[in-house]
């Protein structure tokens, strides 16, 4: 019996090494990047002084496009637009857009633990980073690739990430962000993982920002469509303003 176990455990682990950092990678972007789709949700900041909830709509096409609009009384009409690697911000008050680029991606969004970057994704990792292996570690009882992510260029946000991803349903279980000196920016954990149309997405997510005491946002999808008609205007300047 013990031999059995023996080699069920060597097969086990075959099976995890039998893939490189580079198709899991690819097989955790099938899961994560959408052909459209769109979201209703929270982002719920927690520091010192309190919690903030402020609600949200977004609209995503690929891996390059997304557009949020704020629903919250105190935020309603604030919009993010993402075009490529370039962020727009909207702001209804003054009637005015910003244009955001470089390391402004990695500024706070409404003081949350999430950046610019965080929020809307963007290219695909593997246009952005070099992957390898770091081995296989346990989370919450899934056995998870450990993938460590390094900058191609100055101008990626984080010079380096390691992400925990689940062996057997390819997403995202937790994940490190780091700065060029090796610093710890960011942590975030899947808390919730919904299976939707036969892909595996994280629906309730945690990010501490480890610059700041005593602060964690919780992002939570409450509603969530994908494949669905989005008119191509949707992420225009023209449609920022609207």
């Amino acid at each position: 019996m013990r031999n059995i176990l023996a080699l069920l455990l060597m097969f086990s682990a075959t099976l995890l090494n039998a893939l490189g950092p580079d198709e899991i990678i690819r097989r955790l972007e099938e899961n994560q990047i959408h052909e459209t789709a769109y979201s209703e949700g929270r982002m719920i900041t927690t520091d010192k002084y309190g919690s903030i909830t402020r609600t949200f709509r977004s609209w995503a096409r690929g891996e390059e496009d997304a557009l949020i609009e704020f629903t919250s009384r105190g935020e309603e009409g604030q919009k993010i637009l993402r075009t490529e690697d370039e962020i727009y911000l909207y702001f209804p008050d003054a009637e005015d857009v910003l244009r955001i680029q470089g390391s402004a991606m990695r500024d706070s969004v409404m003081d949350s633990d999430f950046s610019y970057e965080d929020m809307t994704g963007g290219k695909s990792l593997l246009d952005d980073y070099s992957a390898g292996m770091e081995g296989t570690e346990t989370i919450d009882g899934n056995e998870c690739y450990k993938i460590r992510l390094t900058a191609k260029r100055r101008s990626v946000p984080y010079h380096s990430q390691l992400l925990w991803i689940d062996s057997s349903r390819f997403t995202w279980l937790k994940g490190h962000k780091f700065s060029r000196s090796g610093s710890l920016l960011k942590e975030m954990k899947a808390d919730e993982i919904k299976e939707i149309q036969g892909k595996f997405i994280p629906t309730r997510i945690r990010m501490e920002d480890k610059m700041k005491k005593d602060s964690s946002t919780e992002l939570i999808l409450d509603t969530l469509k994908l494949g669905i008609s989005i008119d191509p205007g949707t992420f225009s300047l023209e449609e920022l303003t609207w």
